[in-house]
């Protein structure tokens, strides 16, 4: 039983972990292609000395979650666009106008490939550490 409970805290923790690189992923991804991106460099730069001070860093688990993370911003950017492609004009009782939208299924594309590789790629690894 006692194996169970401490299989059990390792496994929430190197998914913990993982999810921490992933947040530190989508912040370097957002600090290098947004110029609001230097709020978020910060961030990744603390999760980075987080997990490398408190973490077990497992070079596997840092680089599938920030994979994960840096999918993120693809997502946030298909999110946005989500009325796209294409001109979309709207009205209301004081104002009108157009916005003009990209196309958001390359982003939503691209951020969904990102996400679930690093998501499967971490599972096939923790599978073939055991």
């Amino acid at each position: 039983m006692r194996q169970v409970a401490t299989a059990r805290r390792a496994h929430i923790g190197e998914c913990g972990w993982f999810w921490v690189w992933a947040v530190v992923g989508g912040c370097a991804a957002m600090g290098f292609v947004s110029v609001i991106g230097v709020f978020f460099l910060p961030v990744a730069a603390l999760g980075v000395l987080a997990g490398l001070r408190f973490g077990r860093a497992v070079v596997s688990t840092a680089a599938l979650g920030a994979i994960s993370g840096a999918g993120a911003p693809f997502l946030l950017v298909a999110y946005i666009q989500r009325k796209g492609p294409g001109t979309v004009c709207w009205r209301n009782g004081t104002a009108s106008g157009c916005d003009s939208y990209l196309d958001p299924r390359p982003w939503l594309a691209i951020g969904v490939v990102l996400v679930l590789a690093g998501v499967a790629a971490f599972v096939h690894a923790r599978r073939s550490r055991r």
